[in-house]
């Protein structure tokens, strides 16, 4: 790609230069439950990224603090949360549609009217359809660690987009993150440390308890049988 100056010129050339992904599109089998659940409730519950910046009051028809979470999986957990936080809106993005499906109907069964979805990439629906300073609280639980040194670069967590994401958070908004890799753990802490704007809510300036809004995961459950650690991370936007 070297006759090309920069992302732009290639564009204009139709050559197009593959951007870093934090994640990886496994698009994985769309079960006969999960296809029909995206059919029957997208419409109500589906926004799309082409739709552009959202006005959240008009979103959900109320004024409420929205919760965004980034990465949400199955969703199960986004249901649980959005059925006890019933004060609250929120929003799930995923890319993987076999999760989208499962959540979709996780809520639907369940009656959960104070949560909407995207499949998308979060770093484009944080730029193009999430408003500046609207945002209660972000929520990245247990993104891919990329564990391997030469994918570091590849973790969500980055300066660049943590100061993306102080944008869309409202003053006093908090990131709240969650991993069940140490190593990530310590990199998440190094950056949120250094990134401007940003207050540690921990007491020993490091990590804090499981708060008791995120609902222990099946997953973590194991874990924490077999002793192995989760880490959580809450930083308020303080400027």
């Amino acid at each position: 790609m070297s006759q090309f100056k920069n992302e732009q010129e290639a564009a204009a050339a139709g050559v197009y230069i593959r951007k870093i992904q934090s994640f990886v599109k496994r698009e994985g089998r769309l079960t006969t439950g999960q296809a029909k659940s995206l059919e029957l409730n997208w419409p109500t519950m589906g926004l799309e990224h082409a739709s552009g910046l959202q006005n959240f009051a008009e979103t959900f028809g109320r004024q409420a603090p929205i919760v965004l979470e980034i990465g949400f999986g199955m969703g199960k957990s986004l249901v649980e949360m959005a059925q006890n936080e019933a004060d609250k809106d929120f929003i799930g993005i995923e890319v993987h549609r076999p999760g989208v499906g499962a959540c979709l109907g996780e809520a639907a069964e369940k009656g959960v009217t104070n949560l909407k979805v995207y499949e998308h990439d979060a770093v484009e629906i944080l730029a193009d359809c999430v408003p500046d300073n609207s945002l209660a609280r972000v929520q990245l639980f247990f993104p891919d660690p990329w564990h391997k040194t030469r994918h570091h670069k590849r973790r969500i967590v980055q300066p660049e987009f943590v100061q993306k994401l102080r944008a869309k958070l409202a003053i006093g908004g908090v990131f709240h993150m969650a991993t069940d890799w140490e190593n990530y753990a310590e990199h998440m802490l190094e950056v949120m440390t250094a990134a401007t704007g940003f207050e540690n809510q921990s007491d020993t300036n490091d990590f804090v308890p499981r708060p008791e809004q995120r609902p222990l995961t099946k997953f973590e459950q194991r874990g924490h049988r077999l002793g192995h650690g989760v880490w959580d991370l809450m930083f308020e936007r303080v400027s």
